[in-house]
């Protein structure tokens, strides 16, 4: 049996599916392309010679399914209960498939996380003829093609594009693609780096990336990291999915799906991980209770659908919660930094102190002219606010802010550094660090686990997996060499077995170690305990550090004063 994918796609619509071809052949099959397996044959019979001259029995063209981002999709649809999908499953993988659609619909979940073929995955722009057409055109063509893990698509793009646009073009922005949404990697306008700086660690290397580490990479990403951890920044954090959950039944059916306590007072955020019935995360995300029946869910904008519909699942059957997806309507500006405060205050309205507006607190300030609702929180583990406002005002937001901030050194954040930031500050990054296989106590997000509110789903099985014990847990590594860059996914050895693998990876500019995370085995993910990575061939040394590498002690997110001899924090 001789196949190829060397030539153009040939598109076919489903409606042309609805008949049989005029041959006798099942829908799934196309009459033979002499013209276009020409060119395959002959590379064929160079292979195996007596090609050459043998007949071609049975000479078919079979039809596949592509989804636009090249995945299966598996799962209930949300619109009509009952119904099952196990689609764009290939012969290489159809038993995988069939053994997770039937484990799901048996026993309530599958064994592995599906979130990359979960079926309520993708946008509504996914589902335009256009967009389809494009991206299963594209797909065929790279389905046998080794793609770098942060390779963007060509085409469609600038489908999503923010209020801030123009500025991070006018800045320089690399723009990546994610969930359609155009979001800066990093901006020229930050070149050159600038010169080592007091808060770096001492003996620091930074790596100058090569090869494949290199590609979508820049040694900008450095001094964008160092402007958040000196100065001030800016980033756009528009694209996070932004959900209101309303109803006299929100608090109660949040205390139902979240695994921490909700019930808090107006105005307070909070950190949590909703879980599955075995206890596996299904996403962590924070949730701001705006009023008596009113809260703010917001999550990252790549998994922002996996997210909704999800909850969307869950709501109960008295129509006594709504769930709406705000997140076209409502624009978004990280401000995070030493000097967020004296940026944000020098055009607020309000009173923006620690005492007047602490840490995990959200309220509404007027910015200028632009009335805004702000929560302190940073996922880059700096002072700083997320300052949402109605998409119509967010130029006039940003601009006021890049105003003011300019005797202060702002600098506009890319998603390279971002990372990086969050990274050594250890925080997880749902669908890397954490799903659905792993559990909190495992991922280091037991604090954010509350077993004593009363029932949520995943409790049964956490007061369980708590009883026994964990066997692996998630571990901060540094490599030996700082230089040494890998990219995430490589397998890690611990004397000589492969104990697990990197999820996430990158270097941090403030700790001057090249970082990774990953989930070993107990007795390997010991403080000081020596593993390998494998990269390219090549085994990199590596060594267990405690985490997080930067500011342990949340003095720059709480601003708390560390008395040295005091004994604690004040």
């Amino acid at each position: 049996m001789i196949g190829a994918y060397r030539h153009e796609p040939i598109l076919v619509d489903p409606q042309e599916l609805r008949w049989s071809w005029d041959d006798g052949l099942m829908p799934s099959c196309a009459p033979f392309r002499d013209d276009l397996f020409e060119p395959s044959r002959g590379y064929a019979a160079e292979l195996y010679p007596a090609l050459e001259s043998a007949e071609l029995v049975e000479k078919i063209n079979g039809m596949f399914s592509f989804t636009p981002d090249g995945h299966s999709l598996i799962g209930e649809s949300l619109d009509v209960r009952g119904f099952w999908a196990c689609e764009a499953v290939w012969i290489t993988h159809g038993v995988g498939a069939a053994r997770a659609v039937a484990e799901w619909m048996v026993e309530g979940l599958p064994d592995h996380d599906l979130r990359e073929e979960d079926l309520n995955r993708f946008y509504p722009h996914a589902f335009t003829r256009s967009y389809l057409r494009a991206r299963g055109a594209q797909n065929y063509r790279e389905v046998y093609d080794i793609i770098h893990p942060m390779q963007p698509m060509e085409t469609p793009r600038k489908l999503r594009l923010t209020p801030f646009y123009d500025r991070e073009q006018a800045l320089g922005a690399m723009f990546l693609e994610g969930a359609g949404w155009e979001r800066p990697q990093w901006y020229e306008a930050n070149r050159p780096p600038p010169q080592p700086s007091p808060t770096r660690g001492e003996g620091d290397v930074t790596p100058h990336r090569t090869g494949w580490a290199a590609r979508f990479w820049s040694p900008i990403q450095a001094a964008e990291h160092r402007a958040a951890r000196e100065r001030v920044v800016l980033f756009d954090a528009t694209p996070f999915v932004k959900i209101e959950v309303s109803g006299p039944g929100a608090l109660a059916y949040l205390q139902r799906i979240a695994a921490n306590q909700m019930d808090h007072p107006i105005g307070k955020v909070t950190y949590t991980a909703m879980l599955d019935e075995r206890g596996g995360i299904v996403t962590d995300l924070t949730v701001t209770r705006v009023d008596d029946e009113r809260f703010w869910v917001v999550t990252g904008g790549g998994v922002g659908m996996h997210d909704l519909a999800w909850m969307r699942r869950q709501l109960p059957d008295d129509s006594s919660v709504r769930l709406k997806d705000l997140t076209s309507g409502w624009c978004c500006i990280g401000v995070w930094g030493p000097r967020a405060r004296d940026l944000v205050q020098t055009v607020s309205q309000e009173d923006i102190s620690n005492a007047a507006f602490p840490y995990l607190t959200a309220r509404s300030l007027t910015i200028g002219t632009v009335p805004t609702y702000a929560i302190r929180i940073s996922y880059v583990g700096e002072l700083g606010w997320e300052l949402y406002t109605p998409t119509e005002y967010g130029l006039r937001l940003w601009d006021t802010l890049w105003k003011v901030g300019q005797p202060l050194g702002v600098t506009a954040l890319g998603g390279g550094a971002f990372d990086s930031l969050r990274l050594e500050k250890g925080y997880r990054l749902w669908g890397a660090d954490i799903h659905s296989e792993y559990n909190p106590y495992e991922a280091g997000l037991g604090f954010a686990v509350r077993l004593n509110k009363g029932d949520f789903i995943g409790r049964d099985a956490l007061l369980r997996i708590k009883q026994q014990g964990i066997t692996r847990k998630l571990a901060c590594m540094t490599f030996d060499d700082p230089a040494v860059a890998v990219l995430g996914k490589e397998p890690v050895f611990a004397a000589g077995q492969c104990v697990g693998y990197v999820t996430s990876a990158n270097y941090g500019y403030t700790a001057g170690k090249s970082i990774i995370y990953g989930y070993l085995p107990l007795d390997c993910a010991e403080e000081g305990s020596k593993v390998e990575v494998q990269y390219f061939g090549r085994r990199y040394p590596a060594s267990v550090v405690r985490e997080p590498l930067y500011d342990p002690q949340m003095t720059k997110l709480k601003e708390l004063s560390v008395l040295a001899g005091a004994g604690g924090a004040r």
